[in-house]
């Protein structure tokens, strides 16, 4: 299986003159852990992530260094460590070193780059405009569909699971679920992800039992209701 077969479409993005609390409301209220950062062109440019906004002065976790410590800490990472507790833009706390990959990319590819990078999620580029997000999570509800049918999904997969994507972006009116993952495997449609109601759960079912080609849909979503 490649990136494009299981990366998510509807990646959640911020621009580096997107104010900080901004880029933290959207973390919480998207339950994500980091927000690529683009350009006006969709360019990948940069990425935010828990971990830029752990040491900051509002909530007294700043970094304090010894005194000789920070005498042989050179001005560079000093400008760095101010400008992530104090910063007001997310031009001035993501980190611009991004490792990322592009729709052709094995999986086994990306799971050799998180491991190796210790990274959650690498982005899935296209002449270097950004197109998706494959995160561990992914990784593991990939392993899932190929341990639940023994073969990696072919191009008839991949255009089922596109026509699906294509369709539920037209309903936005009553769920938000092409924000979540599709995988398809053997014809077999696997639903993830979170869900409102019961009427959200059948009109999705219903929805991937209408594509062409779908032999069978596998409802694997978790209701909050």
């Amino acid at each position: 299986m490649r990136a494009i077969d299981v990366m998510v479409r509807d990646v959640v993005t911020v621009h580096p003159d997107t104010d900080v609390a901004e880029a933290i409301r959207l973390l919480g209220e998207h339950d994500i852990s980091a927000l690529p950062v683009v350009d006006a062109h969709a360019h990948l440019i940069g990425i935010i992530s828990e971990a830029d906004l752990i040491h900051r002065v509002e909530i007294g976790t700043e970094k304090h260094r010894p005194w000789w410590l920070e005498a042989v800490t050179g001005a560079a990472a000093l400008a760095e460590d101010f400008a992530k507790a104090h910063g007001k833009k997310v031009g001035e706390l993501m980190t611009t070193d991004v490792v990322s990959a592009s729709e052709d990319t094995p999986l086994s590819e990306i799971a050799a780059l998180l491991e190796r990078k210790r990274i959650k999620r690498v982005p899935i580029l296209r002449n270097g405009k950004l197109v998706g997000v494959v995160s561990r999570c992914n990784l593991i509800q990939a392993l899932a569909s190929a341990l639940g049918h023994g073969e990696e999904a072919g191009e008839a997969d991949l255009e089922i699971r596109q026509e699906l994507l294509a369709r539920l972006k037209q309903q936005q009116s009553w769920t938000d679920f092409g924000s979540r993952n599709v995988i398809v495997a053997g014809g077999t449609v696997h639903l993830w992800g979170l869900i409102s109601s019961e009427q959200e759960r059948k009109a999705l079912v219903a929805l991937a039992e209408g594509v062409p080609g779908v032999a069978r849909v596998s409802d694997e979503m978790i209701a909050t209701y």
